[in-house]
């Protein structure tokens, strides 16, 4: 399971690589949907601050 932190700078990066579509933007940051996330990190690697990290 990944979350998105505090670090988010709602650039969308991370939203535009997900292949499940399972990130949207929330009230402040992006958000990944645990129900649709499939765990395949490609959110990490495009996070240009480190913002996502597995729990």
């Amino acid at each position: 399971m990944y979350v998105i932190g505090s670090d988010c700078i709602a650039c969308g990066a991370c939203a535009d690589s997900c292949p499940a579509g399972a990130i949207s933007m929330g009230d402040e940051r992006y958000e990944i949907s645990q129900d649709m996330c499939i765990s395949c990190g490609a959110c990490i690697d495009t996070c240009p601050t480190g913002a996502i990290s597995e729990q």
